[in-house]
């Protein structure tokens, strides 16, 4: 029989109790059943207490799991957004990295095209000139042999 129940009985005892008469609400009780049941309400009120505090206890250790449990899945939850964020910075620094480089191998691309646009126009000037002083050497070679021809003397280079 648990408390409840002998409360219950309890509370039975009292409303069927023959009241006294010329007083106000007093009833007359069976002492030795009202005495029973008050036993048995100290009987069973330390396994209610015992059960309470079970059941504290139990839900203080439910809550201490769920805490735990929650740390567990907030530090993971910190670790990934700790990777992620680091695997975003490596891929941001290796995308600076890769721009730079292309810049540096364009702007190495132009200085090589106007070097060697500076070395083609000077081997042609030197070509030129070389070719010009030749040209000159032949018009004048030929001119020599147009007056050779034409005034009958020998042919003198110069």
């Amino acid at each position: 029989m648990n408390i409840d129940e002998v409360l219950e009985m309890m509370d039975e005892l009292l409303d069927n109790s023959p009241s006294i008469p010329f007083s106000n609400k007093k009833a007359a009780v069976e002492t030795e059943k009202m005495r029973d049941l008050i036993n048995e309400v100290r009987l069973n009120l330390p396994q209610e207490i015992r059960n309470a505090k079970n059941i504290v206890r139990d839900r203080k250790d439910i809550i201490d799991e769920a805490k735990k449990e929650a740390e567990n899945i907030v530090r993971r939850a910190e670790e990934r957004a700790k990777t992620i964020v680091s695997n975003d910075e490596i891929t941001k620094a290796a995308k600076e990295r890769a721009e730079e480089m292309l810049k540096q191998a364009s702007q190495r691309e132009r200085e090589m095209k106007n070097a060697t646009n500076e070395y083609v126009d000077n081997v042609l000037s030197q070509t030129e000139k070389i070719l010009g002083a030749g040209l000159t050497d032949v018009r004048k070679t030929r001119q020599a042999l147009r007056n050779a021809v034409k005034g009958g003397s020998p042919i003198k280079p110069e």
